[in-house]
Formats: structure tokens, sequence, C-alpha cells
């Protein structure tokens, strides 16, 4: 969370330095762009742009996310063409689903799994049922120690 915060606030020192250098470069008898609390210009101004680290702005088109999408989509049409298409669908899906799964190093310190047989000493999550809740709200029993 550290690191987070600490990224975040690079990005908005190098965001703020990049609109103040802007604004010096501006006519002096046009008014800059008023600002929003966040540091953020006025609606309507980001275009079809989204500002990068460092005040670079990424064209819509460059973005990493729609580039693979886009890429995904051009081979589902090119795989349904060949009569492969759902093939193509499903080994794409689960190639999703093992990709988008952290492993036990990329968890962070005291950060439960799920799963409680993976966690140290089989720690249950907050709000997992157990067997023994299950039967003992089937059973109207009242919980051990209240």
């Amino acid at each position: 969370a550290a690191a987070v915060e600490r990224r975040l606030a690079e990005f908005r020192a190098a965001r703020g330095r990049s609109a103040a250098s802007s604004r010096s470069a501006e006519p002096p008898g046009k008014a800059a762009a008023p600002e929003t609390a966040g540091g953020q210009r006025a609606a309507g101004s980001g275009g079809g742009a989204q500002a990068g680290p460092g005040g670079v702005t990424t064209p819509v088109w460059a973005r990493p996310l729609l580039l693979k999408v886009l890429l995904w989509a051009v081979l589902l049409a090119l795989f349904a063409e060949l009569e492969l298409g759902l093939p193509y669908f499903v080994l794409s899906l689960l190639y999703w689903m093992y990709a988008s799964t952290r492993g036990p190093a990329e968890r962070r310190r005291g950060e439960l799994s799920a799963y409680s047989v993976f966690n140290p000493g089989c720690t249950a999550i907050a709000g997992t049922l157990t067997a023994e809740q299950l039967e003992r709200e089937l059973y109207y029993r009242p919980a051990a120690g209240r």
C-alpha cells in the first residue's frame, strides 16, 4: 500500500509540473482552465487522450488493454473463418483464468487466501460459512460462548 501511495504522489507531482509548464506557455491574455480539487482540469478537456506518467498524453488507440482486446477480436474472427472459433474462444478463456490467478509468492504480507486450506493454520477469512455455523443455524442452537 505504501508503494502505491508513493507512486500516486509521484504521478500527481509530475502532473502538477506539466500543468504548471503548460500554463506558463499560454499567452498572458488567455486564462487557464479552472482546476478541480483533485488537480484535474474541468470535464471535457481530455478529448480522446489519457494523461500518463510525466504528463505525456496517450492516445486512445495506444492503450495496452485496448490493443490486447482488439488483437483478441481479430484473432477470434480469423479462427472463426477457419471454423476454429469455439476452440479459440474456450482456450482463450482458460488462459485468461490462468493468467488472472495469483500464486502464494505474489500475495501481500498478511493477505489470506479465499481457500482456508492455503492459509496458515487453515484460517478462514471473514464471512466464510463453516459447517459448524451451518449446523448450528439449522438446528437453532446458540453459538458457543454467547
